[in-house]
């Protein structure tokens, strides 16, 4: 499969390019069969290494940290977003974390980044939310983004989603101090500001040929994952469901899922459906530019990084 990186000029503006501060890339362009689809950095945040298996032994937890050569107490998890472009819509799948907590300063940084690779915000006629944690909806929230949208953008979240974080349930989560009450008042402002624009559906939802969004639960009530298909070939966005370790470890609890034990049954369900298909997996937390195959190794899974094509 032949994939275009920044040099895809459909994907690109003639004037945009990479900052003089930016050492390192921010966005991945491919083709999947007619429909284009670019990954874009938002960030990193720094995150308790706990909070990938707060449910293993603390010994095998920081054992596999050590093998994957991770800092023991705490390490930066990637921050990814898509853009698709198909049957002339323009999706944006989440918008990152945004500006509201400054704290977390290596965060925030896709609503610059998708302009400077010429996606510009009045251009964006979808945007598909896996779910409403803060680093998935905090980028609409931003000083201007709201004004600088489409009056008519149709954004897709499944119902379930929104019904859940009317009055979340945090039983279950392993979190650290703090994120419960930050991601209740984002969720809460975000349906606030955006119920308007709001196209919930049940099960499935088809945004345009070729992109269809199916909700997986396990993570949150109502998250979603985005199949791009076209040409024969397949990309299959997982937003929170599957992270670094879950090749390995997919029986792993992360702290920040709302059922963890769904969310292991859906995340094996997926990885064992991408193995099968030979299709390319992203998701949020995955290092960037987080595309790659899925490979079954044993009872569990191994990551397969697709090779950068200049």
């Amino acid at each position: 499969m032949k994939r275009e990186t920044n040099m895809n000029l459909h994907m690109t503006s003639p004037s945009a390019g990479p900052k003089v501060d930016e050492l390192v890339p921010s966005r991945y362009a491919l083709k999947i069969g007619n429909i284009e689809v670019m990954v874009v950095s938002d960030g990193v945040l720094l995150l308790p290494g706990a909070m990938l298996a707060h449910n293993a032994e603390p010994a095998v937890r920081a054992a596999w940290l050590k093998e994957n050569f991770l800092p023991p107490d705490a390490f930066d998890w990637a921050l990814n977003v898509v853009v698709v472009k198909s049957g002339g819509r323009t999706i944006l799948v989440d918008a990152g974390m945004g500006t509201e907590f400054p704290d977390l300063e290596k965060a925030g940084h896709v609503i610059p980044r998708l302009e400077a690779a010429g996606v510009e915000l009045t251009s964006v006629t979808d945007v598909v939310l896996t779910h409403m944690h803060m680093d998935h909806i905090g980028g609409l929230l931003m000083d201007c983004v709201k004004e600088a949208l489409r009056p008519d953008l149709r954004i897709h979240v499944a119902a379930a989603e929104v019904k859940f974080w009317e009055d979340p349930d945090f039983s279950k989560v392993a979190m650290p101090d703090g994120f419960p009450d930050a991601l209740r008042k984002t969720a809460k402002k975000f349906a606030a500001e955006y119920r308007d624009q709001l196209r919930t559906f049940e099960d499935e939802c088809e945004v345009a040929p070729g992109v269809l969004v199916t909700r997986t639960g396990g993570h949150t009530p109502g998250h979603s994952i985005v199949h791009v298909t076209s040409g024969g070939e397949q990309l299959t966005f997982a937003g929170d469901l599957v992270f670094t370790v879950g090749f390995e470890h997919p029986d792993w609890f992360n702290g920040f899922e709302h059922d963890p034990e769904e969310a292991v049954r859906v995340r094996i369900k997926l990885l064992r459906e991408v193995a099968e298909t030979g299709g390319l997996l992203v998701a949020t937390h995955m290092p960037f530019p987080s595309i790659g195959h899925v490979a079954v190794a044993g009872n569990t899974f191994r990551w397969v990084p697709a090779v950068w094509d200049y």
